[in-house]
């Protein structure tokens, strides 16, 4: 980012999306301490997250109309407020229905933030670099994972797990430093909010189902699903996998996440770099099939092979990570300034609701199958994505009007 406006709005969107990425990690980090506390089954533990990422959809689809109506710093702010409040709320639970209706108040504004923070950044960035400038945000998602298994190897080594997992949302305070900075040094892109302002049409569901973007809008939302049907299902399922039948005590989970995590944040960075070389498109389709492949083998490795397992952590991160970095500059070029917002908050979101139906059933599956063998079902939603891409049209290089 070359000016200083943009520096600043890339500081808030990075900032807000890996806090973003340590609120959504305390629930799986904690599961089993969770499941244990209230005496839950695969399917329930399944279910808290599938409700975090369902209402995530309306959280993100209403800030995407919001930043289209009063800008995307403003509802930056009411976002990251939003999933910093609920998470902390989690703690305090007394119950497990308590808990799953916090939980999706959190995804109000855990589905909004990503959305309105790549839209902010996307329109500061030039069309030559925009997809490694996202990109660049999108590691953000590894840094606030990472923070969050080095919170929870702390807490749960010290504190007894009744109490840990409660600690662990307590600390989903910290977001409330970063709308401090972004309402004090963030503003829109100032060509984009005019642009926005001048413009007749206004953010609304209506408009993206409309003649000319009904199809974009379609084949977008099913990218997203697939993509995200894949991703969720492992970043839910696999500590508890690592524990469960893998027999891992907590600082060996953390071990192995972190190459996890390591290949994560070196993923999102090179996705952003290919998907500028390559096109969005192509960057997507690669890493979907290497996501696939990568689910297969990781499931499949020996019992008695743990080091394989914790060498082969690091290419499973990396190639399902590498797959989002387009995602922040694909969906911005595909709608116009006025709906961008609305487009992009839709389609993603919409996406992530569709896709959080896997971890569900993957805790049923896991039932009969194991959570190994369940795992492999999130190969089937990389499959959905490519097919998904063929009735999109390739927009590396597009300037946004």
């Amino acid at each position: 980012m070359s000016s200083t406006s943009g520096r600043r709005a890339f500081g808030g969107a990075f900032g807000g999306y890996g806090l973003d990425s340590y609120d959504f990690f305390t629930l799986p980090l904690s599961m089993v301490a969770i499941a244990a506390y209230f005496g839950l089954d695969s399917g329930q533990t399944g279910l808290l997250t599938t409700v975090t990422l369902v209402v995530s959809a309306v959280g993100g689809a209403l800030a995407g109309i919001l930043a289209d109506r009063i800008g995307r710093v403003r509802a930056l702010m009411i976002t990251v407020g939003t999933y910093a409040v609920f998470t902390v709320l989690c703690g305090f639970a007394p119950d497990y229905e308590t808990l799953l209706l916090f939980r999706a108040f959190q995804g109000l504004g855990f589905g909004g933030e990503w959305a309105v923070g790549a839209i902010l950044v996307a329109e500061y960035a030039s069309g030559k670099h925009r997809g490694r400038t996202l990109g660049a945000v999108q590691s953000a998602w590894a840094a606030g994972w990472a923070l969050a298994v080095l919170v929870y190897t702390l807490v749960f080594q010290f504190l007894d797990a009744d109490t840990a997992w409660r600690v662990m949302f307590w600390t989903g305070a910290l977001p409330a430093l970063l709308i401090i900075y972004v309402r004090r040094n963030v503003e829109d892109a100032p060509e984009a909010a005019r642009q926005r302002r001048e413009s007749p049409e206004k953010g609304s569901f209506a408009t993206i189902f409309r003649t000319g973007l009904l199809r974009t809008t379609l084949f977008a939302t099913l990218m997203s699903a697939g993509v995200q049907g894949g991703y969720y299902t492992l970043a839910t399922w696999v500590p508890t996998y690592l524990k469960t039948e893998r027999g891992l005590s907590v600082v060996g989970t953390g071990g192995y996440l972190t190459f996890l995590i390591s290949g994560a944040f070196l993923g999102y960075l090179t996705g952003g770099y290919l998907t500028d070389r390559l096109g969005r498109k192509k960057n997507i389709a690669i890493f979907a099939v290497l996501s696939a492949l990568a689910i297969l083998v990781y499931v499949n490795i020996p019992g008695s092979a743990d080091g394989l397992l914790l060498v082969l952590g690091f290419p499973l991160g990396f190639c399902m990570s590498a797959i989002f970095s387009g995602f922040g500059s694909f969906l911005s070029e595909l709608y116009p300034t006025a709906v961008r917002g609305t487009g992009q908050g839709f389609t993603y979101n919409t996406g992530r609701a569709v896709g959080a139906f896997f971890p569900t059933l993957v805790g049923f599956l896991a039932t009969g199958w194991g959570v190994g063998g369940a795992l492999v079902f999130g190969a089937v939603g990389y499959g959905l994505a490519v097919l998904a891409l063929l009735g999109l049209p390739e927009t590396r290089g597009r300037e946004l009007l």
